[in-house]
């Protein structure tokens, strides 16, 4: 099989916060923005990377989801343990200190971790885990 990943769903509870934090700290472009209010549909991408997006969506807005299930995505967003992103580039002091400089919330400077890796992490406006690993 020939798969690839597309896109990605992260939820946002503030879609301007949410698109301020994905373009102006992350530097991803902005390919649509449909909606209105905090309604909005966002996504977002790798400048040059067509075939990769994070769709920042409102988690309530699925017909399909029972007030105790909004109620519930509500806690887990506000205590960060609703949605994550694991992203990789080959700058990571770079991007940390480019991200770091706005008015975002550092979870870990970079480290070098015990399973191999050396990476970073912030919190979203919604509270999403973002993981950056330095590619090898």
């Amino acid at each position: 099989m020939d798969l690839t990943i597309h896109t990605t769903v992260l939820p946002h509870d503030d879609p301007d916060a949410s698109l301020a934090f994905y373009r102006d700290a992350l530097g991803f472009e902005v390919r649509s923005d449909v909606g209105q209010g905090r309604t909005r549909w966002i996504t977002v991408g790798p400048v040059g990377r067509p075939d990769t997006s994070i769709l920042l969506a409102p988690p309530g807005a699925d017909p399909g989801i029972t007030e105790a299930e909004r109620r519930t995505i509500a806690e887990m967003m506000a205590k960060g343990t609703y949605g994550w992103i694991l992203l990789a580039t080959p700058d990571l002091d770079g991007v940390f200190e480019k991200v770091q400089a706005g008015d975002v919330e550092v979870v870990q400077e970079p480290t070098e971790q015990p399973y191999g890796v050396r990476d970073c992490a912030f919190r979203d406006p919604a509270g999403n885990l973002v993981r950056i690993q330095q590619l090898r």
